[in-house]
């Protein structure tokens, strides 16, 4: 694309084009494909090199934050939803430092709640995978000294019920959308890779350049790794059948203001429920139902969190309309007849994401420097 092109492309995520690609591309692209521009192109009736155009153009922008194939990292290496227990004081310091120099955090998020209440004291928030052999506690243990953290909970999921993205999609969504069965819940099942499938894994992990977004893109991933290129496909196809390979995605820049100076999102919401032991998987696949949720999981919070066993994620412009969908929940909660002990949410402010590395190889080298 020319820069003359590229300088009337439109690049808002509302314009009617990028938001018909924009929802296929954020979240519909399930697994490894060959060709998945042409696919992305295929799910909303527009022609490739339209959509490869509009898509490299939003990269560019910044309107897309990344795009790239994301992994089932669960099954990949040992993860967490980490909560840091900072003062006030410590709050900037202490999210620089794992946003910029722990490449094994990959959301990091200060949070708050409305009012005081059960676990408020934890701001700050991670999303933590630590390869295959290493321990979570150790790395947390580093972690909590170099940030000076008086305390932190790990959170490991038993359990996923929803893991998308899909901004575009559920902006338009009522409170109370739901799908009409149960989500099913998925559980970490760890798998062991060879050195060259982690080879193929780390070259099709690789964010996109802008001049990368072309048909046949894992051409050159595969020279990259050193691979033939049907051998490289095959390796892909492979781990993808053992449940190692997400989604293909365009990820949107939705926390802070794009080229155009609009939001994707304004607020999200982590919502919080405590459902009695051995109701869980009823409970999250009653709540992943909810058509609005990026995210929803089992994860077991503890006292600190009034013993909450079921998290979920919500994003929206407006606040109101935020905990309009979270009642919606509620409701549908009491109506099945789960009775819920404690709920809560805790709000997102700062906030910076990006992908957790999982190579054995970098977690190697990461210690080695953090030790010296």
């Amino acid at each position: 694309m020319s820069p003359a092109a590229a300088s009337t492309t439109p690049v808002d995520h509302t314009e009617e084009i990028n938001r018909q690609i924009l929802a296929v591309s954020e979240d519909k692209i399930a697994g490894f494909v060959e060709e998945p521009f042409a696919a992305i192109a295929a799910g909303c009736g527009l022609d490739e090199a339209l959509v490869i155009e509009r898509i490299r153009a939003m990269l560019e922008a910044g309107t897309i934050r990344r795009v790239r194939q994301t992994l089932v990292a669960s099954n990949l290496a040992e993860g967490a939803l980490v909560a840091w227990k900072v003062t006030q004081d410590q709050l900037d310091a202490g999210f620089d430092y794992l946003f910029q120099q722990d490449p094994f955090s990959g959301h990091v998020v200060v949070r708050s709640t409305d009012a005081e209440t059960p676990g408020s004291q934890y701001r700050l928030w991670t999303t933590l995978k630590v390869p295959q052999g290493f321990s979570l506690e150790d790395h947390c243990a580093i972690l909590a000294e170099k940030i000076g953290a008086a305390g932190f909970r790990i959170m490991p999921a038993k359990g996923f019920f929803v893991l998308g993205v899909g901004h575009v999609r559920r902006s338009v969504l009522d409170p109370g959308a739901k799908a009409p069965e149960l989500a099913r819940m998925q559980r970490p099942e760890a798998v062991q890779l060879s050195e060259l499938e982690w080879k193929v894994l780390v070259a099709l992990k690789r964010e996109f350049l802008p001049a990368e977004i072309t048909s046949g893109p894992w051409v050159a991933r595969a020279a990259e790794a050193g691979v033939p290129f049907d051998e490289f496909c095959r390796i892909a196809t492979d781990l993808n059948a053992r449940k190692i390979i997400g989604r293909f995605s365009t990820f949107l820049e939705h926390v802070k203001p794009n080229a155009t100076g609009k939001r994707v999102t304004r607020f999200n919401g982590l919502f919080h429920w405590a459902v009695p032991a051995g109701r869980e998987v009823e409970a999250g696949g009653e709540v992943g139902r909810h058509l609005i949720l990026t995210h929803a999981y089992w994860r077991e919070a503890g006292p600190e969190f009034g013993n909450v066993n079921i998290m979920a994620v919500a994003h929206g412009t407006e606040k109101d309309r935020v905990l309009a969908h979270k009642a919606a929940i509620d409701a549908h909660l009491a109506a099945c007849g789960i009775p819920v002990a404690y709920t809560n949410v805790f709000w997102g402010g700062r906030s910076e994401i990006k992908p957790s590395e999982i190579s054995p190889f970098a977690y190697r080298d990461w210690l080695a420097r953090i030790r010296s």
